[in-house]
């Protein structure tokens, strides 16, 4: 027989035996691996977690809106001169309260001033001539005509005079009302004109807090509504009142400004600061809330797990408003149901549980 052909028959012998052995090996193999996986299997069902749960009562629940805005002075106006002139008088330190009508600075009203004096000593020679006319209207002395030529003179001359007095008010500049005077930019001697801005006058108090809501709140808000809200660096709550809305929604952004009111009687607060505000939009009472982390939502679908007889058994629920850390529950849950709130994601219908702590 032929060297090779003896090797060939070999090696297909040890071959065969080979792969009769690992056919034989398999069956074992995977009965192994069934019996290790089913083993496994079991484990896991029969782990009890640990978990917090609530047992759901009736509650009030508030839909609070919370929002960013700013803070606005009550009134505002740049202090400016009614007439061109020479700055002669400044009446007001930088920064200090001032009251309306307060006298805050002057222009050279000199000019005006003589022409006043002048008018009024004419003023009294008119008045005796009226005086002279009318005795010898009633005399019969002097036409009808000449008594009104006289009158005419007389009225002409107040209005002049009055005129003048218009023109020197002009050159005085008072504060409009109440308020806080800012930073000057003019000084003695200075010329100003209509356009030169004195200072800025603000009244702080009360302020204005002015902040935007999303458009589904339009026909909700409305003035009186209270609201608080914190500054940046002071988590201190302060109320406000809601005194006026806007009248119609922004095109651009969908939402509609707001403003309310608050008494800065101590002055604490100044304008242009920013705010968060908490606003409660509507009140519900005896409803049911459950905390958010334990609602679980698979296609579509919300459901809650509740505790009975130390198995987690779902329940499909409708959600209604949400805040900050609860959320309405309109059905699916009654008075006295223990909802499960921690370790939602791991718990599977049927799972055992144990309560740590029930609310």
């Amino acid at each position: 027989m032929n060297k090779y052909l003896k090797w060939g028959i070999v090696g297909a012998i040890v071959l065969g035996f080979a792969g009769w052995g690992i056919y034989n090996l398999t069956p074992q193999v995977n009965s192994d691996l069934q019996e290790s996986s089913t083993k496994s299997g079991k484990g896991n069902k029969k782990k009890i977690l640990n978990v917090r749960a609530v047992v759901m009562q009736k509650q009030d629940l508030s839909d609070e809106l919370f929002v960013s805005g700013s803070l606005l002075p009550d009134e505002e106006v740049d202090l400016t001169f009614e007439t061109s002139g020479k700055i002669t008088e400044i009446h007001f330190n930088e920064g200090a309260f001032v009251k309306k009508g307060q006298l805050l600075a002057k222009i050279n009203d000199a000019p005006l001033q003589a022409q006043l004096k002048k008018l009024e000593v004419q003023l009294k020679l008119h008045q005796d001539r009226l005086y002279r006319q009318n005795a010898l209207l009633e005399k019969e002395a002097v036409s009808k005509e000449a008594f009104q030529e006289a009158e005419t003179a007389l009225a002409t001359l107040k209005a002049e005079i009055e005129l003048i007095k218009a023109n020197i008010a002009q050159t005085e500049l008072r504060a409009p009302f109440d308020g806080i005077v800012g930073l000057r930019n003019v000084s003695q001697g200075s010329y100003a004109s209509l356009s030169t801005t004195v200072a800025k006058l603000t009244k702080i108090n009360p302020l204005k807090v002015e902040f935007n809501v999303p458009e589904r709140y339009a026909g909700v808000l409305k003035a009186g509504s209270d609201l608080s809200f914190t500054l940046e660096g002071d988590l201190s709550k302060r109320n406000a009142e809601v005194y006026a809305l806007d009248s119609r929604v922004d095109d651009d952004t969908r939402t509609f400004k707001v403003r309310a009111y608050y008494d800065n009687s101590n002055g604490k607060l100044v304008p242009g600061r920013y705010v968060n505000v908490t606003l409660t939009t509507n009140q519900y009472n005896n409803t049911l809330a459950v905390p958010s982390e334990a609602i679980v939502s698979e296609m579509g679908i919300d459901k809650v797990f509740l505790y009975r007889n130390g198995v987690a058994t779902p329940a499909e629920i409708k959600k209604g408003v949400r805040t900050a850390d609860k959320v309405q529950v309109i059905t699916g849950l009654s008075v006295g149901d223990t909802v499960i709130t921690s370790g939602t994601m791991q718990i599977r219908t049927g799972q055992k549980v144990t309560l740590d702590e029930v609310k």
